[in-house]
């Protein structure tokens, strides 16, 4: 649900206090899952890239099994970036090739957790590390879009409560369609348009949340279909958001508006163009992409 990637720079380094890791307990159902995704490249002379689909070690799963599988080979390196994303680089060389990445994890069957009374800290309240995702980024631009997001949720009861309003809010006004907005599109671009992909309906969201002095960031991974009704679109990298609420992070999905189970977190920032899935320096055709998102059946 994310448009074709292309190249940003990434900076800014910034550290985080997570939702505490949920441990799974014995009598509770595990779910596996196997991710991934394939890219089939073409340049007419070698080009360096970074690659962003390695799922985070500090998500609410545990990684079991991870490999690269490239056509032709190639070395490649890892390192992680200022917002604690893992980041792989890579030497593509001319001509076409395969950039392939697999992984099963596992993790507690249950959605994302609910804490419909958690509370909204005023800005002296706030932990330092939260005050970067306060402000206004490119493409989340909540200077701009102030007036909107008080007129819309100002009254709303600060809190769970006004995020739920906020997704709501953007799940019933904008329209999900593929090829309607671009890698640069910005949340009023969204705003005006009323149409995107999950990447605008989260950069929205967050932006609405930023306006009214609630830290959020964006987040994207892979999203399985489990115990959800399989779209008819092929599967796709998601994008979604995390307020800090009460000290914490947690995870609001404007597009699916629903606790889902399975979410393998990827990249975390402060908009899409912090966690490019894939950034090269120089030009590269993508021939085609494929992601998935399975849980493995016993």
């Amino acid at each position: 649900m994310l448009p074709a990637p292309s190249g940003w720079a990434r900076s800014h380094s910034v550290h985080f206090r997570d939702q505490p890791a949920i441990r799974v307990a014995a009598n509770l159902v595990e779910v596996r899952v196997r991710v991934g995704c394939e890219f089939v490249e073409r340049a007419n002379t070698a080009v360096h890239a970074v690659l962003q689909v390695e799922p985070r070690l500090d998500g609410r799963f545990a990684l079991l099994d991870e490999h690269w599988d490239n056509e032709p080979p190639a070395a490649t390196s890892r390192y992680v970036d200022g917002f604690g994303n893992f980041c792989r680089r890579v030497n593509v060389p001319a001509g076409e090739s395969v950039l392939r990445y697999s992984a099963v994890v596992e993790l507690a069957g249950e959605p994302d957790p609910v804490s419909r009374y958690a509370r909204e800290l005023s800005p002296s309240e706030l932990p330092d590390d939260t005050l970067a995702f306060t402000l206004p980024s490119r493409l989340c631009p909540s200077d701009e879009l102030g007036t909107e997001a008080w007129d819309l949720f100002g009254n709303v009861t600060p809190g769970w409560q006004r995020v739920q309003a906020i997704c709501d809010w953007v799940h019933e006004q904008i329209t999900f369609g593929y090829g309607t907005s671009t890698s640069v599109s910005t949340a009023k671009d969204v705003l005006v348009a009323r149409q995107g992909v999950c990447r605008d309906f989260a950069h929205l969201a967050v932006t609405f949340c930023r306006a009214l002095n609630i830290p959020a960031r964006y987040t994207f991974g892979y999203l399985p279909d489990i115990g959800v009704v399989p779209p008819e679109d092929p599967m796709d990298f998601c994008a979604w958001m995390e307020v800090s609420l009460d000290g914490a992070w947690w995870t609001f999905d404007p597009r699916n508006n629903e606790p889902r189970v399975g979410r393998v977190l990827i990249g975390r920032g402060r908009d899409a163009l912090d966690v490019a899935m894939v950034t090269t320096y120089g030009a590269v055709e993508l021939l085609s992409m494929n992601v998935w998102a399975d849980e493995v059946v016993s």
